[in-house]
């Protein structure tokens, strides 16, 4: 290890035994890579007798700001995920926080699972075939758990009904300095189309494919809680079903793995407030410009100097969004049809 990193196995022990874990060394300490927003940390602690617990830290990079839609604090999310986890909704299971203050900065650590998270290997390798043919069944199940959740007052997430999401939706369009005319004509449509039920939940806020841990029996594990919030339900439903979270299964609108039957039925089985098509087919067109418009906003950043080979391939996504769009407010697509 080199000295930034000795540093910060030493801080991960000094939080560990601040939390009372037997904790003698911190060992095997590397970087992950993913995490596009935050820092991901594989270590093992070792205790007294010699025994190993596997883990990561998820932290936020010095010096880089949260995202203006995302949780107040690292913390904060591991609040969110010690709540779902109470309600039987797949996570790894929370270790310790680090203590405000820390030189190794705002972060938690959490058990590290074993598992297949990169999006277009969940979709092609082999031994994950029987799990993906129940995939879209158990997302069902697991939204319903979380949008179940009711004692979330003090998790002090952001709310918003329908009305301020699509409100909020166009000032950030605005924002990007980018006139766009699908993105004109959808917000139209979607100030005549978008439901609001009156009803808000917890959201996961970003649950789709390449946030969820599979393993040959189904899903391990569902990750990245940073963008949760209060909101309406068919927010989470939805945004599984945006094209670009397909990879090249357009053919299977749940996450390129299932079909909206199942999904929308096993939410109402598992205890979901009943969702419509058409309430579902609103949201899918509010989340597919929701996509966009957070791919146009990385567009602004790299023009504006901010560049990355990550942030140049996002950018040119927005305009995958305005096709995906198209497909979704022609009358009668097939890009809707899909069951």
């Amino acid at each position: 290890m080199d000295r930034a990193e000795s540093e910060l196995a030493a801080h991960l022990a000094n939080a560990a035994r601040g939390a009372g874990i037997d904790c003698r060394h911190v060992t095997g300490l590397r970087k992950l890579s993913g995490g596009a927003s935050k820092e991901m940390w594989a270590f093992d602690i070792e205790a007294a007798d010699g025994t190993k617990c596997p883990l990561v830290l998820r932290r936020q990079p010095a010096g880089r700001r949260f995202s203006a839609q995302g949780l107040a604090s690292v913390a904060a999310e591991a609040a969110v995920v010690r709540r779902v986890a109470e309600a039987g909704v797949p996570v790894p299971a929370v270790a310790f926080e680090l203590p405000g203050g820390s030189p190794a900065g705002d972060g938690y650590v959490m058990a590290r699972l074993e598992g297949e998270t990169v999006g277009g290997r969940v979709l092609r390798l082999p031994e994950l075939a029987a799990a993906r043919a129940g995939m879209a069944r158990q997302c069902g199940e697991i939204l319903a758990r979380i949008h179940a959740v009711r004692d979330h007052a003090t998790l002090m997430l952001a709310e918003r009904t329908s009305a301020e999401e699509l409100a909020a939706l166009e000032q950030r369009y605005r924002d990007t300095g980018q006139p766009r005319p699908v993105f004109e004509y959808a917000l139209r449509w979607l100030a005549g189309h978008l439901p609001d039920t009156g009803r808000n939940v917890l959201l996961h806020g970003d649950f789709r494919t390449g946030n969820l841990m599979v393993g040959p029996e189904g899903i391990r594990a569902v990750l990245d809680w940073e963008l949760a919030r209060i909101g309406p339900p068919a927010y989470d439903l939805a945004w599984l079903c945006v094209g670009s979270w397909r990879f090249q299964r357009p053919d299977l609108p749940v996450g390129g793995f299932g079909t909206r039957d199942d999904l929308l039925a096993s939410y109402a089985e598992a205890g979901g407030a009943p969702v419509d098509r058409d309430a579902l087919h609103a949201w899918e067109v509010f989340q597919t410009m929701n996509w966009g418009v957070m791919c146009a906003g990385v567009a602004e950043a790299f023009v504006a100097g901010r560049r990355t080979v990550e942030a140049g391939v996002i950018a040119r996504r927005a305009s995958e969004t305005e096709f995906d769009l198209m497909r979704l407010l022609a009358p009668g697509h097939g890009a809707w049809n899909a069951r």
